[in-house]
């Protein structure tokens, strides 16, 4: 039977990325997609007919991740990889101290970000419980990186990662104990789509990130009792 995952913000940009590579690995893949329109999968699916499965997904929604891991459920009796990437930013964050915030949408990326995570891990312990591997993993951000910082704003998204490592260290620390593997990830300087359009700045395309992203995803030589935030280029950052 082949190995079954789950990637999360699969719609464009790393997470569609990452879904070709598993596929092309001849992984069957669940791609839980937020908005159809601008998503690239459906043309994917047309390659990978048998092995891909779209199904809608809204992280901020405890009822739609619950929704979504019902769907995968009657396709499949288990997950091994589940892949935590979906994450938004917005201009609002960089706003300084001296300038008025946007709480609201502080709360937005709260919500996405650091939340998100986990209401799919709750939704799909039925099915990551049935795997072998039982592998979360976490696309976070050097940003979430207390001792590393340099900001002096980006209030928002800077905490939301920040975060989402406790989140996961918490997480790590319940279920490593019963066999979970755990993979906390910096990806680099994406131009991604997490504006809501493909960013015109940054180091590297999305399918460039994706291949040092599968490589440790995958990688069976990790020591898992050690958690630890890996970034692109296989450095590790405090917390």
């Amino acid at each position: 039977m082949k190995q079954t995952a789950f990637v999360t913000g699969a719609g464009r940009g790393l997470g569609f990325s990452l879904c070709e590579g598993l596929l092309e690995r001849g992984w069957q893949v669940f791609a839980g997609q937020h908005r159809p329109n601008g998503s690239q999968l459906d043309e994917l699916s047309q390659r990978f007919p048998d092995a891909l499965h779209i199904v809608p997904l809204e992280v901020g929604s405890i009822e739609s991740t619950q929704a979504a891991a019902q769907a995968v459920a009657a396709a499949t009796n288990r997950i091994d990889l589940l892949i935590n990437n979906a994450g938004v930013i917005s201009a609002a964050s960089s706003r300084s101290i001296r300038e008025p915030q946007d709480y609201a949408e502080m709360h937005r990326l709260y919500d996405v970000n650091t939340l998100g995570p986990l209401r799919v891990v709750e939704s799909f312990l039925s099915l990551t419980e049935r795997s072998v591997l039982k592998r979360l993993c976490f696309v976070s951000s050097e940003a979430g990186s207390i001792t590393r910082t340099g900001h002096t704003s980006w209030y928002g998204y800077t905490m939301s990662k920040a975060a989402l490592n406790m989140a996961t260290h918490i997480l790590f620390n319940h279920l490593r104990p019963e066999g979970y593997t755990f993979r906390l990830y910096h990806p680099g300087w994406i131009r991604s789509y997490m504006w809501g359009v493909k960013a015109t700045e940054g180091d590297i395309e999305p399918e460039e990130a994706a291949v040092p992203a599968l490589a440790y995803f995958l990688d069976a030589s990790v020591d898992e009792d050690l958690l630890v935030m890996r970034d692109w280029q296989g450095r590790d950052w405090p917390w």
